[in-house]
């Protein structure tokens, strides 16, 4: 593990797209910016331990148990097709 000092307004590059900045430092508590593309997800440890159990218990659900959810329903009628854009003006109203 790499361990950095840094002072508030200062930043941590990593990699060529993440950023982490020092926002605030209140006692024991860090407040940490984090600029990173879209791409990258970001989470606190916590999340994203709860986000992997989530996976993994998703993962092993019997396909069969899914099944018996909901019953399969009919089918729709088509829809009658409808203008959204409202009555059109007629000539003479102008």
């Amino acid at each position: 593990m790499l361990v950095l000092s840094r002072h508030r307004d200062e930043s941590i590059m990593i990699g060529d797209d993440v950023v982490v900045t020092i926002v605030d430092i209140r006692g024991d508590k860090v407040r940490l910016g984090i600029d990173a593309p879209q791409s990258i997800p970001v989470h606190r440890q916590e999340v994203y331990e709860a986000i992997q159990r989530e996976n993994r218990r998703a993962s092993q659900t019997d396909p069969d148990a899914t099944r018996t959810v909901a019953p399969p329903s009919e089918p729709r009628p088509p829809r009658e097709p409808r203008d959204v854009r409202g009555p059109r003006p007629n000539r003479n109203d102008y």
